[in-house]
């Protein structure tokens, strides 16, 4: 019995990867053919970010201020269509600190809110290079640290999920170090980092793979010292984390990033589950495929367990 699961196991797993070839093939062709986006260009970068700020799921969410002291930011809010509030989400977007906004999560920040009965709250953190570093981790401490305030009332729950996406990792780990800093931490259950970059500074093996992107000069090209953990949290101190879930795919440019983040998470002590998905490149979880599906499960059923465990 144990030999056949692990066939039909194996037999399932080559067909998620065949498919990934095909799909990922096609995608690069079209890729190749088409000419890269002039983002130095001002109105070529409004019009990708136009494209990226529309809602996937028109009409679902709500909207709102986070405000605290001084700082406020604008937030999507998306809760259960059935089930009651178990908890809180923060979504925090990717696009590489310039691009795209809270409402490009709609689709799958519904998803989730259905599947575990949670509210998932997105930050509009503001973009480089406008606002360059402080501003995006500003905006999102200033998200966190209002769920906090209000979600016992609004929601009935401070259980609280950071999950974070690309540049959305970075700012999610970046968030974390200032809730624990400030000690704030306690109602944050766990956090869900997918294919983040932790070292912008290019210090490391992993961060000098991508150490030549535009993205890192509009966010951080004024700033002496990159390797200041809120900008590369790789260098940060870790202890004193939540439970902390990484996705990856193996074809990613921030794979070893990523298992250099890992590892430092669990050298410091915390509780960390990496995930590494076969024939996966950079994004592969916003991507039509068996294996974004299989990713998006361990994510839901992760976060089920947490929350589960939260309640003991």
């Amino acid at each position: 019995m144990e030999l056949e699961l692990h066939h039909l196991i194996e037999k399932k797993l080559s067909s998620h990867i065949e498919e990934n070839r095909q799909f990922y093939a096609q995608r690069n062709a079209a890729i190749k053919n088409s000419h890269p986006p002039d983002l130095k260009n001002v109105d070529v970068l409004q019009e990708l970010r136009n494209l990226g700020s529309k809602s996937t799921l028109p009409g679902r969410a709500a909207f709102t201020t986070a405000r605290v002291g001084k700082k406020q930011v604008p937030l999507r809010i998306i809760t259960p269509q059935k089930a009651d509030i178990q908890g809180v989400c923060l979504d925090i977007h990717g696009g590489g600190f310039y691009m795209d906004s809270a409402a490009k999560n709609d689709l799958r920040n519904a998803s989730l809110s259905d599947a575990l009965g949670v509210a998932v709250i997105s930050v509009d953190y503001r973009l480089a290079p406008e606002f360059p570093w402080p501003a995006a981790p500003d905006d999102c401490e200033t998200a966190a640290l209002w769920i906090m305030e209000n979600s016992e009332r609004m929601f009935g729950s401070n259980n609280l999920i950071i999950r974070g996406a690309s540049a959305g990792s970075n700012l999610a780990m970046a968030t974390l170090l200032r809730l624990r800093d400030l000690q704030k931490i306690d109602c944050v259950k766990g956090s869900v980092l997918e294919f983040g970059a932790y070292d912008l500074s290019g210090r490391t093996p992993g961060g000098r793979l991508y150490s030549h992107e535009y993205f890192i000069d509009l966010y951080v090209g004024q700033v002496g010292d990159r390797g200041d953990p809120d900008i590369s949290p790789l260098f940060g101190s870790l202890s004193g984390l939540p439970p902390t879930l990484l996705i990856v795919g193996t074809l990613d440019i921030l794979l070893e990033d990523n298992l250099a983040m890992a590892a430092r998470l669990s050298v410091a002590g915390n509780d960390v589950d990496i995930r590494v998905y076969p024939e996966s490149p950079h994004g592969f979880t916003f991507h039509p495929t068996s294996m974004a599906k299989a990713a998006t499960w361990d994510i839901t059923t992760w976060i089920r367990d947490r929350l589960a465990k939260s309640d003991f």
